[in-house]
């Protein structure tokens, strides 16, 4: 079944404060052109990424790219190398495509892919072993327990990113919450397929090597919020 008659909806709003002229003229200008469409994906592990990207060095996935800067980042940081990215809200949509309009890509296009919707539909239409990295940063907390099952991190959600990650391929995780921090640890460790590279908790606070540092983390730690990188990777 494709996402043309799919209705299910599991990640909340999707529209925050009304776009000014700049983000609605770059989603005019950019959006089709990286978009995804809905008979694209079909939820049913068939989607090879190299049909889209066949000569990239590293296929990665963020989960949930909020105002994109990270993603932004990577992507003129590695060109050789090709993203897909999934974020629900209309406001980060529009803020990664205003990064976009804003700039001058030296092949006429990025190498990347967006779904305006829920990053589960993504990674259910992948082909199994397809991806080098799984990003989920700084995912929606949902603090009240009753919530919790909304989390991203979850053994059904890590079902499938076992699927689509290669062998010895990452999943990186990052939070300034505490809590949520324990759970996503706490899920993977848990998780069969995958192992911790941390050796102790100290490494937890420990930046990735080549880390961007998004406006995000940055006001986080200067309002005393403490972050947390959980680098898990798919055994072989």
């Amino acid at each position: 079944m494709t996402l043309a008659n799919k209705l299910k909806k599991v990640h909340g709003r999707k529209h925050g404060r009304p776009l000014n002229a700049a983000r609605q003229r770059a989603m005019g200008n950019q959006f089709e052109r990286y978009a995804l469409t809905p008979t694209e994906l079909t939820c049913d592990g068939t989607l090879d990424p190299r049909t889209f990207f066949p000569d990239a060095t590293k296929l990665s996935f963020e989960v949930g790219f909020g105002n994109g800067d990270f993603l932004f980042e990577m992507i003129q940081r590695h060109p050789s190398e090709a993203f897909f990215a999934a974020e629900p809200y209309v406001n980060g949509m529009s803020a990664l495509m205003k990064h976009i309009d804003d700039t001058s890509c030296e092949d006429g296009q990025y190498p990347l892919k967006v779904w305006m919707d829920d990053a589960m539909d993504v990674a259910k239409s992948l082909i199994d072993s397809s991806l080098d990295c799984i990003y989920v940063l700084n995912p929606d907390p949902w603090p009240k327990v009753r919530h919790h099952k909304r989390r991203m991190i979850s053994q059904k959600n890590l079902d499938e990113f076992a699927r689509i990650l290669k062998d010895n391929g990452q999943l990186i995780m990052t939070t300034d919450v505490d809590d949520l921090a324990e759970w996503m640890a706490t899920q993977a460790t848990n998780h069969p397929a995958f192992e911790c590279e941390a050796n102790s908790k100290v490494d937890w606070q420990k930046k990735p090597e080549g880390w961007v540092t998004t406006r995000y983390e940055q006001k986080g730690k200067e309002a005393g919020r403490k972050q947390t990188y959980l680098i898990f990777r798919k055994k072989a």
